[in-house]
């Protein structure tokens, strides 16, 4: 390394404090503040004004990520089918997977697979999670999550909403995948006959907090990428899983990704 380089690479640590001191405050700023406008947006305007309430909220939260010079790219080539279920599965790097989801995938009314803690203690998130259409389910209780997720499935193919699940269940640190879990996916395609999986794959989002939560990285360039959408009734089950799992997983990079 030479001396301009290490000199950089302590210029970025040093900024890296106060510019996530900037994004905290920004970031849990906009979630408290927005908290009203979305109960209003709801038990005025119904759950339409809902939706487009926790549209522009979630662009507002996301836009917090840029002060740390964070870069989002969402690749989306695929001709997807309309008036019909989606159902997304991804990989899971990151907290900060999520907010561009929403929006990013807004016009397929995107509803997610969450874990039952997270519908209390964080204003904005957890009102959203609670009404609007989550499946909210208790890994610690299997009748709730079997039964919960059943009729996430009929409501996604009642409505033609999409759904979005992340099979590793939790968190990747490192970025590489961890073991993909199938009954979920299973239980929601059982009760959406009519839907598509379509698996996306989500680059270089843990690096944000690779350094830790404080100081928070500076300048990473998260890419996320849709892949072909593929018809549940279209192949086995075990083989559609396999499939996308595979699918998903080629498609991690353990380098940063050029833009």
């Amino acid at each position: 390394m030479n001396l301009f380089s290490a000199f950089m690479k302590i210029f970025k640590k040093l900024l890296s404090y106060p510019l996530s001191i900037l994004f905290y405050l920004f970031y849990f700023s906009a979630i408290f503040f927005f908290f009203p406008f979305q109960w209003l947006a709801l038990n005025i305007g119904g759950k339409e004004a809902h939706k487009k309430s926790v549209d522009y909220i979630s662009f507002i939260v996301m836009s917090s990520l840029f002060i740390l010079g964070t870069r989002i790219k969402f690749l989306n080539k695929q001709d997807l089918p309309k008036d019909v279920p989606l159902i997304f599965v991804s990989n899971h790097q990151s907290v900060y997977d999520i907010l561009p989801m929403v929006v990013f995938l807004r016009k397929y009314y995107p509803k997610f697979v969450a874990k039952i803690e997270l519908s209390k203690g964080f204003p904005s998130v957890s009102y959203f999670l609670r009404h609007g259409g989550n499946a909210l389910i208790d890994r610690n209780n299997a009748k709730q999550s079997l039964r919960t997720l059943l009729n996430f499935g009929k409501y996604i193919e009642a409505n033609n909403y999409s759904a979005v699940i992340f099979p590793e269940g939790t968190r990747s640190k490192d970025g590489n995948t961890k073991i993909f879990a199938d009954n979920g996916l299973k239980i929601i395609m059982r009760n959406a006959p009519s839907a598509y999986v379509v698996p996306i794959t989500i680059n270089n989002a843990w690096r944000l907090s690779s350094i830790g939560t404080f100081p928070m990285d500076l300048g990473i360039k998260m890419r996320f990428e849709v892949h072909e959408p593929i018809k549940c009734d279209s192949m086995p089950f075990d083989k559609l899983f396999e499939k996308v799992e595979q699918t998903i997983k080629k498609g991690v990079v353990s380098e940063p990704l050029r833009q």
